[in-house]
């Protein structure tokens, strides 16, 4: 029998899911070895085919009636560019009922937690918690730039196939000044590392200390991610600018 997914009763299908998905220790002790050592890890079985089925719709609702296009660049992250279209957590909240559910579960931050190796907690400031972007149109991009809070799980509403771009680059291990960004002796003096994705998978990210960015689309082609956001002990009532969030979702 299917089960409707609701926000009454999504607490109980994640934990139950992760339960079963991740029973074994020495599993999630590998992902959370690739996480640490790579500032990424894919965690495709987070949640069940039909919780990410239900997110998915009510992303793409969320879509029809807030979408907005941007085309900037910013300089706290070296001039990079954006170029897509958004919809800001205060949209989401206002009509959504089952991604904030989703982004509260505690079966979830527990989850997250293991794999962190530290407490994942609720993002100090609202406006980060969740937000969705959509890139269509030859050369959109969410260029090089690292996020103010440390976790990030990103979900793959909808992925072009990797021959037209859209995949995710990172550089671990990186500090973001916004005053002086250095991207580009980043990018010179490091590795970077490719990480291909499809439609209907999630990936962990430590998104301050990341430097990452989507290669552009070379054709038009849909990539659709639902961004939700967390943070730790250290962030905390710790006082946090937003400028390039700001810029993106004002």
């Amino acid at each position: 029998m299917t089960v409707e997914i609701t926000s009454s009763n999504v607490e109980e299908l994640i934990a139950k899911h992760l339960t079963e998905e991740f029973a074994d220790d020495n599993k999630v002790r590998a992902l959370s070895q690739h996480f640490r050592r790579e500032g990424y890890v894919k965690l495709s079985g987070l949640v069940s085919p039909e919780i990410f089925a239900a997110v998915t719709k009510e992303t793409h609702d969320i879509l029809d009636l807030h979408a907005k296009r941007i085309d900037i660049h910013l300089k706290e992250t070296g001039n990079t560019p954006r170029f897509m279209s958004t919809v800001s957590q205060a949209a989401i909240a206002a009509d959504a009922k089952l991604i904030p559910a989703v982004y509260e579960s505690p079966a979830l931050k527990g989850f997250l937690s293991r794999i962190a190796a530290e407490e994942v907690m609720d993002c100090p400031w609202e406006g980060e918690k969740y937000i969705i972007i959509r890139q269509e149109r030859v050369g959109d991009t969410h260029g090089w730039h690292w996020g103010d809070f440390p976790f990030t799980v990103i979900w793959i509403i909808e992925a072009p196939a990797t021959e037209f771009g859209g995949m995710l680059q990172t550089v671990p291990h990186t500090d973001w000044n916004k005053e002086d960004p250095q991207v580009s002796e980043y990018l010179i003096n490091n590795v970077i590392k490719t990480w291909p994705h499809s439609t209907g998978e999630l990936y962990f990210l430590r998104s301050d200390t990341t430097l990452h960015r989507t290669i552009p689309l070379n054709a038009d082609r849909t990539r659709i991610i639902l961004n939700t956001c967390w943070g730790n002990a250290a962030t905390a009532g710790r006082p946090q600018s937003h400028e390039t969030m700001e810029a993106m979702f004002d």
